[in-house]
């Protein structure tokens, strides 16, 4: 339905019939109206025919797909990606680049490509049909495997599969099986093993845990038996198809892990003594596999002094071998004796104390966090020397490059409800192979991180850029001679402000690298003056530029070639990647009014496949040289969209009443008439501009979709919105009001018809405007805060964290607490000007939200009740702070929808909004 059609006034209604009798006037009315009805949707259809193109709606999103399980093969001949529809099965296909062949598999995941590029495997899953019948049973979902030859061939099926990998040398391929037997003690399960040339495969039954090596050759798994018969670490040789045993016995072995060279093993062995809680491990050590030998030490933490009293190696913490193969790293636990056990009830009592260093929520769902936690240690493996490194002050500690060092945290000094955004710590320097310790600095917000050299450690403080030399301890001010910050000004929230970024250390180990808000800059390691290496284009420009490497295992940034750079920009939206040499100007290579994705490169050819999309375009996948020359699309995951009439966006350029430069995104709907006035739908939350090229995919939750919304007749907005500390919800009142009146002044909304909606933050600035203004028609608002005071002392329950820190410096960026400023959070609380409300509005949350409590929800519905507003709220029964299940979703869509149809296009309020649904009534049509 056009809205500009369906405006009819009573008083030019009435006027029309005022000389004629009741009943005439009553039959005239009614055929009147009929007549109008049939013209208005005539003509709509007749618009539909003309554009030959459909209005989209609910009904119509199932047709749309997301696009999974993207990767190209080593040689960048094969790319996979699968079509993941909103209604239905995943499609997942394989296609080669040159010769256009493609394979379709239903519901295929999970892809993996042999090195050589010869072969391929994948994971399938039950289709959507099996897969609901199985859960209704409550019966397990088993997925199978193909392993499929590229050159041709029928694929080779394989059941009950939990998982898939290929050797690195593309010899082997490997399948481990789901464990048959749930109630069985033991964890091992059948493993194949099928030679890539000769197709031969044998069988390893009762495996735990298998690994390769770095190399491939060497494949060591554990057995895990029924009564620990034949339990123990073996090692399968891909050459010759030998078989070796290296550890036996009636233990439990676990946690395999190779050495870099491939040539050492580490494994547990261990066992679990009656009356206490963890197993005493041994670390068992295989050395010299590559050449055969397998020389087995065995390392027993009871026989050693320097092991502490009452610990053991545990099992909980992950083995890692440093990169020179001479230091093994492992957790070790404390030892405990399992409590007694009473035949009294025993009371079921939580205590809360106020000395508590964290609080009791927090504990209780960390609880398995903290079960697990172990602390760090090493093996010297050239003194067989045990260092322990963390303890319960210094619980974590960040490892250098060469294991030589180690940045221990405490952070027991500064622990607080409080701590947001750069929690401080004090750091120290941790000698690996002594375990001494000697401070680096106290109080520390915002570290950045140790060089791949392991001679440097970066840090922000005092709004300076410090550098700690590991070797002699002395620390310099990098960015004493710089005329720029590197301090994120712009970051508006009360705490202390980051650094825009590390880019990377040099690889001649003379600078490191730090991002500008526009350009990067190096900064040399003695102290000279630093250097802008794009020139100032970016700032010249307004081009934010970011290093970015197809390498994800480069450690250093080689400036002896060009290096590639992102590229933003920030007022035009563009995005794509420029090249730069040091001493040169950045070089565009492809920089367009689109969003282009980070590129993924073949590992072995010089071919990317990366994403590019727009409002109407959908981000498909395009194949290209590393230079983005002539990149092709090879996805087409949405067809049906040519279908239906979509929109377009434009920006909007505005200052909020502060004089702030800010900016937004409008979509216009199909066939938009320049001059004519508009129903507008307004979402926000912060930043929302950086959103222009956002694909809006039509999928079920609990957002409103741009396409969708456009597609009807309506102008989307979403604007954005910078903070002044303490007044939140004010600072929103500002930037969108702004924003809106813009938008009015252009002549692109009717004024008398705009609605906002937002959801969790934007839901707390949706509910606050509703307050201040009655600009607004109607007001959607989701899972919103609505009372600071009393959200202040609510609990965060995904997390257990109370709200003080996203209150005082978080998200909220009030700055202090209510009992400093009472009347500062209530002038910011929707609930305490609740009173000023004269628009409709609608509430959505779930009972069970883990990040707002729904009772902010239902204080705002009954304060609007009391006080007499119109106010609906939907509350739906186990949901979250997002609406997980289809069905909920779909109905909040409808429902949505409805309400803003009513009251920003003039359409009838279904009964719902009318009348309500009484709690008898639940769920019936």
């Amino acid at each position: 339905m056009v809205y500009s059609e369906t405006k009819f006034s009573k008083y030019q209604f009435e006027i029309s019939f005022s000389n004629t009798s009741e009943d005439t006037v009553n039959r005239t009315k009614i055929r009147f109206i009929y007549t109008i009805i049939v013209i208005v949707c005539l003509f709509a259809v007749s618009v539909e025919a003309q554009n030959g193109q459909k209005i989209l709606n609910l009904e119509d999103y199932g047709r749309w797909s997301r696009i999974t399980s993207t990767s190209i093969s080593p040689n960048g001949n094969w790319v996979t990606y699968a079509y993941r529809p909103n209604e239905g099965d995943i499609t997942f296909l394989i296609k080669n680049l040159t010769t256009n062949i493609e394979i379709s598999v239903l519901s295929g995941t999970r892809p993996v490509f042999s090195n050589d590029s010869k072969w391929i495997a994948y994971i399938i899953t039950p289709n959507e049909e099996e897969r609901k019948k199985l859960e209704s049973a409550k019966k397990p979902v088993i997925n199978k495997a193909e392993l499929r030859k590229l050159s041709g061939g029928e694929a080779i099926v394989y059941e009950n599969v939990s998982s898939i990998i290929f050797s690195d040398d593309s010899r082997l391929f490997v399948v481990k099986k789901v464990k048959s037997d749930k109630d069985a003690e033991h964890e091992g399960t059948d493993m194949i093993v099928r030679r890539l040339d000769s197709g031969i495969e044998e069988n390893f039954g009762n495996i735990k845990e298998f690994q390769f090596n770095e190399s491939g050759d060497l494949l060591a798994y554990i057995v895990d038996a029924a009564d620990k018969a034949g339990n123990g670490i073996h090692v399968f040789r891909s050459e010759n198809g030998s078989r070796l045993p290296l550890d036996t016995g009636k233990f439990d072995y676990e946690r395999l892990a190779w050495n870099k060279k491939g040539s050492s093993l580490a494994v547990l062995r261990g066992e679990k003594k009656d009356g206490y809680v963890e197993k005493d491990n041994y670390l068992i050590i295989i050395t010299g596999l590559d050449a055969g030998t397998g020389e087995t030490i065995r390392y027993n933490p009871s026989m050693d002094s320097y092991f502490p009293d009452n610990m053991t190696v545990s099992e909980r913490g992950a083995i890692r071998w440093s990169k020179d193969n001479t230091k093994l790293f492992f957790g070790i636990k404390e030892q405990e004796k399992e409590p007694e056990k009473s035949e009294e009830p025993i009371a079921n009592v939580d205590v809360w104390h106020w000395k508590d260093v964290r609080i009791q929520s927090v504990q209780m769902r960390r609880a398995d966090s903290d079960r697990n936690s172990t602390y760090r240690s090493v093996l010297n493996m050239n003194t067989m020397r045990f260092v322990r490194l963390t303890d319960e002050n210094m619980r974590t500690i960040s490892l250098t490059e060469n294991s030589k060092w180690g940045i221990g945290r405490d952070n027991t000094p500064y622990q607080t409800d409080v701590s947001w955004g750069g929690s401080q710590a004090d750091y120290y320097l941790v000698d690996i192979s002594s375990g001494e310790r000697k401070p680096i600095v106290a109080g520390l917000g915002r570290p950045i991180g140790a060089s791949p050299d392991s001679k440097w450690y970066l840090y922000l403080k005092d709004k300076k850029i410090w550098a700690y030399h590991i070797e002699s301890g002395q620390t310099s001010n990098l960015s004493n001679n710089s005329p720029v910050s590197f301090v994120n000004e712009n970051d508006d929230h009360p705490y202390e402000k980051p650094v825009y970024g590390l880019a990377g250390w040099t690889k001649d180990g003379t600078a490191v690298i730090l991002n500008h808000e526009f350009d990067l800059w190096s900064l040399p390691l003695n102290g000279a003056k630093p250097v802008n290496i794009t020139g100032g284009v970016g700032d010249k420009e307004q081009i934010r530029f970011r290093y970015f490497s197809m390498d994800s295992e480069e450690d250093f940034i080689d400036t002896s070639k060009p290096l590639l750079l992102s590229a933003y920009g920030q007022w035009t939206k563009k995005t794509g990647y420029y090249t730069v040499s040091i001493g040169d100007m950045p070089q565009e290579i492809i920089f367009e009014d689109k969003r282009i994705g980070r590129p993924v490169k073949a590992e072995n050819a010089d071919k990317i496949i990366f994403t590019m999309q727009t409002f109407v375009d959908f981000p498909d996948y395009y194949v290209s040289d590393t230079g983005f020359s002539n990149p092709v699309k090879f996805t087409d995951a949405n067809p049906q969209q040519d279908e239906y009439a979509w929109g377009r966006r434009i920006l909007i350029d505005y200052k909020n009443g502060k004089g702030v430069k800010l900016q937004g995104t409008l979509t216009l709907p199909p066939g938009y008439e320049e001059g004519k006035q508009y129903p507008m739908l307004v979402y926000f939350y912060e930043i929302m501009s950086n959103r222009h090229h956002q694909y809006s995919m039509p999928t079920y939750d609990d957002r409103p979709h741009m396409s969708t919304y456009a597609s009807n007749g309506y102008l989307v907005f979403m604007p954005d919105i910078v903070y002044e500390e303490g007044k939140p919800g004010s600072s929103a009142l500002d930037c969108v009001t702004s924003a809106v009146k813009e938008v009015i002044k252009l002549g692109y909304a009717d004024p008398d018809h705009i609605g906002i909606q937002g959801h969790s933050w934007g839901g707390y600035e949706t509910s606050y405007i509703l307050t201040q203004t009655d600009m607004f028609a109607c007001v959607v608002t989701g899972a919103p805060v609505t009372n600071l005071v009393s959200f202040y002392n609510e609990l965060y329950k995904s997390s257990g964290n109370n709200q003080h820190g996203i209150m005082e410096k978080g998200q909220v960026r009030m700055g202090t607490s209510p009992w400093e400023n009472m009347k500062l959070y209530q002038s910011q609380s929707p609930v305490h000007q609740a009173e000023k409300i004269s628009t409709p509005y609608l509430i959505l949350h779930g009972t069970e939200d883990g990040s707002v409590d729904w009772h902010q929800g239902l204080e705002y519905y009954n304060t609007g009740r009391r006080l007499g507003k119109e106010v609906i709220l939907l509350s739906y029964p186990g949901e979250g702070h997002h609406l997980s299940k289809k069905e909920n979703q779909k109905d909040f869509q409808i429902r949505m929808k409805q309400f803003f149809d009513h009251y920003l296009m003039d359409k009838p309020a279904p009964d719902w909004m009318v009348n309500g649904v009484p709690f008898l009534k639940k769920g019936s049509k």
